[in-house]
């Protein structure tokens, strides 16, 4: 009787969340995603074993903390692709501070585990890296400044950005690893000149950096030895550089063969730092190339996503978010072909390294959930509108 008055009431079918996600994520990004993964786990194979033997481990220790730690990543990555931009900014700014307080207590209870640089907490059955959860939640917390200044009446965004970043670079300085610090300010810079920053400004910028870095170079014989050792014409064969070099040159083209390479047995972070150079030794050039093709496709394809994005502030985190994880590749292999100082920097979700993996997993989430297509209007379409 009420149907025939008020006529039927409409059902709302609800789409099933993961469908719906599924549809709206880049699945060429998801897909290179899952194939690094499975390239580290290939590799960790590979480098892992002779580090378990020399610690008297089992042969596939690390390679199973690795996949235990990958997919948790994984997992992590996909439920934060799948938040609104709006709770990725919440839950950003609550882990930034978490990381940052405990970034600022290293000096007091973190430990350098004989590598003399304090950036880890150790808690016996496993370490933490703060910095590398630090990365992300920076990120996103000064493209909410920058946005937010961007507004009408808005508050100065861009000095408040500028004076965390600087902040997160001396804390970084003291440990000391001027390699993150160096890509907390890329980030940062990445996200200026995305924000409109006057090209005067960012060479000016720029300037500072290398007054820094003389003054790093005059005062700290951590950070001297290392632009010495990049600096000197002939490279020690004996060093982690030297091998790594050796390695890559002797793998050439297609590699001298699956388990045949020989850089794992001298090279102590050969399962981390320079897990290029294994690839390189045992699966040659084309393996290498692949790995790069991969990196490349997910940082191309998120900033081609980010370009159609009206939203000021899921632009400049997204834009600061590829970039970084573009660069830290960028930095990790160009370091085993000394195209750079060594940093001790992975190589995201090929290296061995909970704190790494999960980082670089929620870090790719944030990146997922912001380039996730929307009901929106296109930024040229706005541009147009305004033209008229």
């Amino acid at each position: 009787m009420t149907e025939m008055v008020h006529g039927a009431v409409p059902v709302r079918t609800v789409d099933p969340i993961l469908p719906r996600w599924w549809r709206t994520i880049d699945v060429w990004t998801m897909s290179c995603i899952l194939l690094l993964f499975a390239i580290g786990i290939l590799l960790g194979l590979a480098a892992s074993p002779p580090l378990a033997a020399r610690n008297g481990l089992d042969p596939f220790y690390y390679v199973s903390r690795q996949a235990f730690f990958g997919l948790l990543s994984l997992g992590v990555m996909m439920g934060v692709s799948m938040m609104t931009p709006q709770l990725v900014r919440r839950l950003a700014v609550l882990g930034f501070a978490g990381a940052f307080v405990a970034l600022a207590l290293l000096p007091v209870f973190g430990t350098d585990f004989g590598k003399g640089a304090v950036r880890w907490y150790s808690f016996g059955f496993a370490s933490v890296q703060p910095s590398e959860f630090l990365k992300p939640g920076f990120v996103v917390v000064a493209a909410w400044f920058m946005a937010a200044g961007m507004e009408p009446s808005g508050p100065p965004g861009r000095i408040w950005s500028f004076a965390l970043a600087f902040t997160i670079v001396m804390f970084l300085a003291l440990q000391p690893d001027f390699g993150q610090a160096a890509l907390v300010l890329f980030s940062w810079g990445v996200m200026y000149f995305v924000g409109g920053a006057p090209m005067v400004l960012l060479l000016g910028l720029a300037g500072v950096v290398v007054l820094a870095g003389t003054f790093a170079y005059n005062n700290s014989e951590h950070f001297a030895r290392r632009i010495d050792g990049f600096l000197s014409a002939e490279v020690d064969p004996t060093t982690q550089l030297g091998y790594a070099t050796n390695a890559i040159r002797e793998g050439g083209f297609f590699g001298v063969g699956v388990g045949e390479g020989q850089v794992k047995w001298s090279l102590p972070d050969a399962h981390t730092d320079f897990i290029i150079a294994v690839a390189a030794e045992e699966y040659g050039l084309v393996c290498v190339m692949v790995i790069i093709a991969l990196y490349a496709t997910i940082v191309v394809r998120s900033l081609l996503r980010l370009m159609r994005e009206r939203d000021t502030f899921i632009r400049l985190a997204g834009t600061g978010l590829a970039c970084a994880f573009g660069v830290q590749a960028m930095i990790n292999m160009g370091v085993a072909v000394r195209l750079l100082p060594a940093k001790g920097m992975t190589l995201p979700f090929v290296s061995y390294g909970g704190s790494s993996v999960i980082a670089s997993g929620i870090a790719l989430g944030m990146l997922l959930a912001f380039t996730r297509t929307r009901p929106q209007g296109g930024i040229g379409d706005i541009l147009l509108r305004r033209g008229r």
